[in-house]
């Protein structure tokens, strides 16, 4: 695939790393929930501009529960209710506004995490092969059963160890490229672009 091709090679994954850095304040900072949405969908589109797949359904799943979890608890003004349950607005817009946020980190994940990384330091030695792990098990899918649990996660482990030094050795010596950085600067302002509005609206609005 040519725009994975293109994302594997235009950026090291230093940069990429980096980038991610730049783009979390301008996200977790942002108290909107609306602006989060536009985000995440952002987000979402890079991951498919980048070749990453995605899962659309499993996405859902864990944004219903979120938003489910969060109606336990009822609080600000009644919407409706549902026998004795019910549905309020502060509770919903509470659990919309944390699935967005875990839903948008996931993404943004996938597109500046990249099994190569390498962070110098002892914890920066750690905290980049936890990163790679966690880059190799979302760009895959794993069946773990309740029957052989255990041997189900030692083999997961084993493969992604074999995958990880593999994948390290092919992309240990990738630069970025001049139009990469472009593309990452161009990025970066973009997700900064709901605070601009925010600020905006504070000022004159």
């Amino acid at each position: 695939m040519k725009r994975r091709e293109f994302y594997e090679n235009a950026f090291s994954a230093k940069a990429l790393f980096i980038t991610g850095l730049l783009i979390i304040p301008a996200f977790l900072f942002n108290p909107s929930t609306e602006y989060r949405v536009i985000q995440f969908l952002f987000f979402w589109f890079l991951v498919l501009l980048c070749g990453k797949k995605t899962n659309p359904v499993f996405t859902l799943l864990i944004t219903f529960f979120i938003i489910a979890f969060n109606l336990i608890i009822p609080y600000g003004r009644v919407l409706f209710s549902i026998g004795a349950f019910k549905i309020t607005l502060g509770a919903l817009e509470a659990g919309i506004h944390r699935a967005v946020t875990l839903q948008a980190l996931v993404q943004l994940s996938k597109i500046t995490i990249r099994q190569d990384l390498k962070i110098p330091g002892s914890f920066g030695k750690i905290l980049s092969e936890s990163l790679q792990m966690f880059s190799v098990i979302m760009s895959r899918k794993y069946k773990v059963t309740g029957k052989n649990l255990i041997a189900d996660i030692d083999n997961i482990m084993l493969e992604l160890s074999a995958e990880q030094m593999e994948i390290v050795k092919e992309q240990s010596m990738i630069h970025t490229k001049p139009a990469g950085y472009l593309l990452l600067i161009f990025t970066t302002l973009v997700s900064w672009l709901p605070w601009v509005f925010i600020l905006y609206k504070t000022a004159y609005l």
